[in-house]
């Protein structure tokens, strides 16, 4: 199973209001393992960079200039991303920009629901808890310690991390099972009767026995006798 964990920094908080991307971080995740697979690009988003978003993640207008704009980068993004869910801290967030800039570009737009929102996961598994990006790295230990400017890339990273950790750690299918009927156990979610067999005959033989006899015999004061 591929699944492509995701974050952009934008320029502000509303594609609307004219605000653009500026990077983009991706890492790759197949079967819950983050192998080597990337893509991270920055962009030019072609207008100034506001101070408030410059405090957020360090990135001026004159640094991004000679990137490449997102129409240049659009086609290798969607070849990368494929068909893979979009793991994505705060969907509506970014997959508003990103759907901005695929149809300004000329592409067709991402379907929302094939981004899973790992703010709202937390939420539901930890009810009136943080569930910012830093909360949850403190939360499961992860080391965020070089995050003091938000990066795309190295969110992307983080995320990958804390997604594992929500989905039930490094190896979630590997579950102890519950305390249920003496009766009966579970087979792919579902519970099965469970097959009565007859005792196994415990039991020595007679050869047994006197096989057992000859050795203590061997022995000098023997604490047990058949």
């Amino acid at each position: 199973m591929r699944e492509i964990v995701l974050d952009t920094e934008t320029t502000g908080l509303d594609p609307k209001s004219g605000h653009r991307i500026v990077e983009i971080g991706c890492v790759e995740l197949v079967n819950h393992v983050a192998t080597e697979n990337r893509f991270w690009k920055y962009i030019n988003p072609e207008r100034n960079m506001p101070e408030e978003a410059f405090a957020v993640h360090g990135l001026s207008a004159e640094f991004l200039s000679d990137k490449p704009k997102f129409v240049d980068v659009a086609e290798e993004f969607m070849a990368f991303i494929g068909d893979a869910p979009l793991i994505i801290h705060n969907a509506d967030f970014d997959m508003g920009f990103l759907n901005a800039e695929l149809v300004a570009a000329g592409w067709p737009s991402l379907a929302r629901d094939r981004a899973v929102d790992t703010v709202r996961m937390a939420r539901r598994k930890f009810p009136g808890a943080p569930a910012n990006l830093d909360a949850l790295c403190r939360r499961f230990q992860i080391d965020n310690s070089d995050r003091e400017l938000h990066g795309a890339l190295k969110d992307a990273r983080l995320l990958a991390d804390v997604y594992l950790e929500l989905i039930g750690g490094r190896q979630p299918d590997l579950e102890l099972a519950g305390a249920g009927s003496e009766d009966s156990n579970t087979v792919d979610g579902t519970v099965q009767p469970r097959e009565n067999r007859a005792p196994r005959p415990h039991a020595p033989s007679a050869e047994e026995l006197e096989a057992h006899n000859a050795f203590l015999e061997k022995l000098t004061e023997p604490v047990w006798r058949a």
